[in-house]
């Protein structure tokens, strides 16, 4: 089974479903030998998966599993970014070479033979994929600690409990994959990471806020400030929109938390900066 997931991992290009195949030379479910097919991502689709992250030419896109190189070119050709592919496949990366040629885009684009799991992601601010649930969930640890803002576009397969902030339905009716002829697209934005213990700053000294994150969700609660409770809220990117009638706006800049707006009860924060913090509490004010 890991054998397969490892041969499946390609964003243009996926496997049929898994657990009808078998690697070449073995007996699949059905006691027939059959190797493992590979999909490309149709048209519209890779069409579809750069539209729902907003690509420009200010962005630099990295395809995991790069297949024929259709997104990275059709994401220079298009929307004029910079694009990477990562493919394991040597036959595959001579082609994107010659497809990137021909769509005159090869200045913009580059195509490296790699296993996925050994990139380096650090400078992309959009990736995109098409691979199984099983491998999203491996490469998920990465993608959370990639800067807050990259935009994450998977093609079917989603990423568990991490759930997506939009996924959009695309006929298609060509599709030889299973028995529907659609595809599913979706998109997460990396969250700031800001989970642990916020000390307040100048005439906040005292204050500690906790927060409890769970990917784009969190909970924070707030000690040492009379007259004002915890809050619920979202996490869009590095800003942060809570409280029952939105009251509450934060930005996390590096190690600190702002408060940019802070309305109703939660007015007297307004202003106010946390300092993240790995003591067990914070210092008090004298």
């Amino acid at each position: 089974m890991k054998a397969l997931a490892w041969l499946c991992r390609s964003a243009a290009l996926s496997c049929a479903v898994l657990a009808l195949h078998t690697l070449p030379g073995t007996t699949g479910p059905a006691g027939a030998a059959e190797e493992v097919p590979f999909i490309t991502t149709p048209d519209r689709v890779a069409l579809a998966m750069l539209e729902i992250a907003n690509v420009d030419a200010s962005d630099t896109l990295i395809d995991l599993g790069s297949g024929d190189g259709r997104i990275v070119i059709l994401a220079a050709k298009r929307f004029g970014a910079r694009g990477l592919g990562v493919e394991i496949v040597p036959d595959l990366v001579r082609q994107s070479v010659l497809n990137a040629q021909r769509a005159g885009v090869e200045s913009r684009v580059e195509f490296r033979e790699q296993d996925l799991f050994k990139a380096d992601l650090s400078q992309a601010t959009v990736i995109t994929m098409y691979l199984l649930p099983e491998v999203n969930l491996e490469l998920r640890p990465s993608l959370l600690g990639l800067q807050a803002g990259t935009r994450i576009v998977s093609h079917d397969w989603d990423m568990g409990e991490w759930r997506p902030d939009r996924t959009v339905t695309i006929p298609v009716s060509e599709k030889a994959v299973g028995m529907d002829k659609f595809s599913r697209v979706h998109l997460w934005v990396v969250p700031a990471q800001i989970h642990g213990l916020w000390c307040g700053q100048g005439r906040a000294r005292g204050a500690a806020l906790r927060v409890t994150q769970d990917f784009q969700r969190f909970s924070a609660r707030l000690g040492g400030v009379a007259e004002i409770e915890g809050f619920d809220g979202r996490i869009d990117a590095a800003v942060l929109h809570a409280g029952s009638q939105g009251e509450i706006q934060m930005q996390q800049r590096g190690d600190r938390l702002l408060m940019i707006r802070s309305e109703g009860r939660y007015a007297a924060l307004d202003g106010v900066a946390f300092a993240r913090t790995t003591a067990g509490g914070c210092e008090r004010k004298p």
